[in-house]
């Protein structure tokens, strides 16, 4: 009986297992990554940049139809310009970033919105908005897979100047010339992670499986390897509990997975051993000498 429950729809379906595969790259990428938002401080720039693909997306599907590689290319060069504009206007007017983000964010939904409505049709929308998880091709497997690849080799990379920026940006430009190239090129990973995220997720939800896993990890250590390992486990149970999940009750795969992660974030919330809401109350030792 669990092994039909837990295993039996992966063994028998083949949409199951690609849907499987397309979660833990996608967690492998977005994890690490949104980590690095919240210590930043940064968890609702997901949220917007992961809106800011959609009017490219919606251009390159006028243009092409639903072309894999002419919507990732559209994404992401509207993500990237996104990000491009909102830092030029933070830097050249009073508006903060996160306000101009908020600005370009709203012009980007509103745009793409419209644009896929203009030749589309209502399922096309709901593809756009909320993705296909259930329909991964070979084609766009390959491609979370490779956008995972460069994310954790660049991460590696990165990861010293990442930390250092994360918690003193200050000191960091005092010492090194790399706090400017490591922002970019952590936006830029954001925006190529949230691009992947959007053909199986959508724009809507690409930003969960990036920013609850993240989230929920705080509650179980401070150390920033172990913020990684714990988002990106807890980012491929949500992945594996959600299709199960929507698999057994007939619900809609993407939306079951962000809501598995949302679930991992209250029982993080609840039980976690730091700062968690129930061990607070529960006696602890005190030093002997």
């Amino acid at each position: 009986m669990l092994y039909d429950a837990l295993i039996g729809p992966f063994v028998e379906f083949e949409f199951m297992r690609r849907a499987l595969a397309g979660s833990v790259a996608l967690s492998l990428g977005a994890g690490p990554l949104g980590v690095f938002l919240m210590l930043r401080r940064m968890s609702l720039v997901g949220d917007a940049m992961a809106h800011a693909i959609l009017p490219g997306a919606a251009t390159a599907y006028l243009l092409t139809g639903l072309s894999l590689g002419w919507m990732t290319v559209g994404g992401l060069a509207a993500g990237l310009a996104v990000a491009l504009l909102a830092g030029a206007v933070a830097r050249t007017t009073a508006l903060e970033e996160d306000a101009s983000l908020a600005a370009f964010y709203l012009l980007s939904l509103a745009l793409g919105v419209t644009l896929v409505s203009v030749r589309g049709t209502s399922i096309d929308l709901l593809h756009v908005l909320f993705g296909t998880v259930l329909a991964l091709d070979d084609a766009t497997l390959l491609l979370l897979a490779g956008i995972a690849s460069v994310t954790v080799l660049a991460l590696a990379a990165l990861f010293r100047p990442l930390v250092m920026e994360s918690v003193d940006p200050g000191f960091l430009r005092s010492v090194s010339r790399m706090g400017g190239v490591t922002h970019l090129a952590f936006l830029g990973l954001v925006v190529l992670n949230l691009v992947a995220g959007f053909h199986a997720l959508g724009t809507l939800l690409a930003v969960g499986i990036m920013m609850l896993p993240a989230i929920a990890a705080r509650f179980w250590t401070r150390d920033v390897t172990g913020l990684i390992g714990v988002a990106t486990g807890i980012g491929i149970l949500s992945g594996l509990a959600g299709l199960l999940a929507s698999y057994h009750l007939g619900l809609p795969s993407g939306p079951t997975i962000i809501l598995a992660a949302g679930v991992a974030y209250l029982f993080s919330l609840l039980f976690g051993t730091e700062r968690g809401w129930l061990p607070r109350f529960l006696p602890r030792r005190h030093l002997e000498a």
